[in-house]
């Protein structure tokens, strides 16, 4: 049973594609939407849908049939948690209960269906802002300040909460893009999911927030009651479990407001594609690289200087024209969107990325939940804040509709890139490239000796093979093939390589040790002209085969479908547990990029209608 402890400081991760689950995992997850949706139903609400889930529970959304000019939220606890952790959701209706505020989507009520915990609230208008920031990329100076004026508005509104006379400022403890919801026509955001909030321990001030000597003396006061929220957004203090604080929450703010001005999914990149170089307003740029500084007391003055300020923000002038998203700096490819992309991505070791240790696992040992343990600890500890940046873009891929490979080289001279990146919406391009020209940025600034590769492939595409023990072989159904594309065109054999997806030669995560049968195979399969990847993932009673093949010689399709089919036949030869793949990329398309330190600085205009040339300081 998992321990209060634990869920003081319980991170959710994105939770992966149902296409990678087993069959059994699947249908588990297909009986629990269908047991909400029936509930809402008989509750006496219509037009249900699935809009979140997470480790604790589902949030549906639905309109009343008395009122259909309403819309609402539901958010279901597992009913098969620990009741102590059912009882999280109450928390939430607790908290939320007690914010008031035009862009904070209200309370409505906290249900019990036998024992299903029902937490029922207003939904806000539009999407939330981490779609909006993958379908447009970063967003434009204009609109970056309208919602750092609004969400500002809200954390006053919150650090000035009053209870029986006495302040009782109110911690969010998870802004970031995703839990903020956008309406893309009146251009005001709700804030959502109160999940991780707390009252606050300390004042803006660090002043102890009691009532009296006792209250100060308690344990209540001398341990923190902050959960831990988004490791790629909260800042130092949150993450290092000092007490509760409104300070948390300028921290989210700042991340945010920082993520969306530069089309990023994290905090982490602020050193390199800094908050000066994104074209904001000088003015909120200094903000946010104090805001983002490693100092904390520039932290501090940074988020009070903001919101003193907010007045000056909200009275800005923009030209109504947005400026213009930079062209790309690696080749890709579009494609008419022909059936649906479930992206997932896999990535190389992390090892060569990691710098020395900012924190020590002692200093994180009050953080022992099994999220925390394998999310964070044993993969972004450790690494500098360009490589956590230059990971969590990388992964920020996986949220688009694409499928190909990527490949970084490091060296003293600079950093070389080779590619091969097919995205299935023509609409998504411009941002999608936004987030390349990201990773490219962020590899600019990292000076390592070593490799760094990336599969991107279809879920759905994903092939399950299930077995009852370990004892016995996996058995692939009759007829199962390795799904694969023909290039439009025929390309006769150009200079490519096959690598290991992991490191060339031996890998501490590579695992699984693959038959030399099928390893021949692998190879013959080498020799045909194509681009793509294969991935085992072996587990106790699940093998999964990930792959994204495209067939480049036309002339070699019969050999090409009998080696896959090869592949198929061995698999009952497959032993062991974990994983190993190949990928191969055209090698046609290298870039080279020197080594850079930061972008340089780029501040929006004062005079936006006189003054179209946005100049730029000479990059270090």
């Amino acid at each position: 049973m998992v321990s209060q402890t634990d869920l003081k400081h319980f991170y959710i991760p994105d939770e992966q594609s149902i296409y990678l689950l087993s069959h059994k995992d699947a249908q588990k997850l297909k009986a629990w939407f269908k047991l909400c949706t029936e509930q809402l139903e008989r509750l006496g609400y219509r037009d249900i849908e699935l809009i979140g889930k997470g480790a604790f529970g589902f949030a549906f959304a639905g309109t009343p049939k008395l009122d259909q000019a309403k819309q609402y939220v539901f958010k279901f606890s597992r009913a098969n948690l620990p009741q102590h952790v059912q009882d999280r959701l109450e928390e939430e209706a607790y908290m939320l209960g007690h914010v008031t505020h035009p862009h904070v989507p209200g309370l409505i009520e906290f249900q019990r269906v036998k024992k299903q915990s029902i937490l029922v609230m207003q939904r806000a208008k539009g999407k939330d802002l981490e779609k909006i920031s993958l379908e447009y990329g970063p967003l434009s100076p204009r609109l970056v300040v309208k919602i750092a004026v609004q969400l500002s508005d809200i954390l006053q509104t919150l650090r000035t909460f009053t209870e029986n006379g006495q302040i009782k400022p109110i911690v969010h403890g998870d802004i970031k893009p995703s839990n903020i919801v956008f309406d893309p026509l009146t251009e005001e955001v709700g804030l959502i999911d109160w999940g991780s909030s707390v009252f606050a321990q300390l004042d803006e001030q660090g002043n102890y927030l009691a009532n009296n000597v006792m209250d100060l003396m308690s344990s209540d006061m001398q341990q923190t009651n902050a959960r831990l929220g988004d490791v790629y957004f909260i800042g130092p203090e949150q993450l290092s479990g000092n007490l509760s604080s409104p300070r948390f929450d300028e921290q989210g703010l700042a991340s945010t407001l920082y993520a969306l001005a530069s089309g990023q999914s994290s905090r982490f990149g602020a050193q390199v594609i800094r908050p000066n170089s994104l074209g904001l307003p000088k003015m909120l740029g200094e903000i946010l690289t104090a805001m983002l500084s490693d100092d904390e007391q520039i932290r501090a003055k940074g988020g009070d200087y903001l919101l003193n300020n907010i007045h000056y923000l909200k009275n800005m002038v923009f030209h109504p024209k947005d400026p213009p998203l930079s062209p790309p700096l690696i080749p890709g490819w579009c494609h008419t969107k022909s059936r649906e992309i479930d992206t997932v991505v896999y990535s190389s070791r992390k090892s060569f990325l990691r710098a020395e240790a900012y924190q020590s696992t002692e200093q994180l040992r009050y953080l022992n939940d099994e999220q925390f343990e394998r999310y964070y600890k044993n993969y972004l500890q450790g690494m500098g804040e360009t490589e956590k940046a230059f990971i969590s873009e990388v992964s920020r891929l996986g949220k688009y509709p694409v499928v190909g490979g990527l490949a970084v080289r490091w060296t003293p001279q600079g950093v070389y890139i080779d590619s091969s990146l097919n995205i299935y919406d023509p609409a998504l391009k411009s941002a999608f490239d936004a987030t390349v020209n990201n990773i490219v940025t962020l590899a600019r600034s990292i000076h390592r000796v070593g490799v760094f590769k990336s599969c991107m492939f279809n879920a759905r595409d994903t092939l399950h093979i299930e077995r009852d023990d370990e004892t016995a072989p996996f058995i692939p159904e009759s007829g199962m093939q390795i799904p694969y594309e023909l290039n439009k065109t025929s390309v006769k054999e150009d200079e490519s390589r096959m690598h290991s997806y992991f490191e060339d030669g031996v890998d501490p995560d590579e695992l699984l040790t693959l038959p030399d049968k099928l390893m021949t195979i692998i190879h013959q399969l080498n020799a045909i002209h194509h681009t793509g990847c294969i991935i085992f993932e072996s587990l106790p009673t699940h093998l999964k085969i990930h792959s994204y093949y495209t067939l480049l010689d036309h002339s070699a399709v019969d050999e090409f479908k009998k080696l896959l089919n090869e592949i198929i036949n061995l698999v009952p030869t497959i032993n062991g547990m974990g994983m190993s793949g190949f990928m191969k990329l055209p090698y046609k398309d290298t870039r080279f990029f020197e080594h850079q330190a930061h972008l340089p600085d780029k501040f929006y205009p004062r005079n936006p209608y006189a003054e179209r040339v946005v100049v730029t300081a000479k990059a270090q």
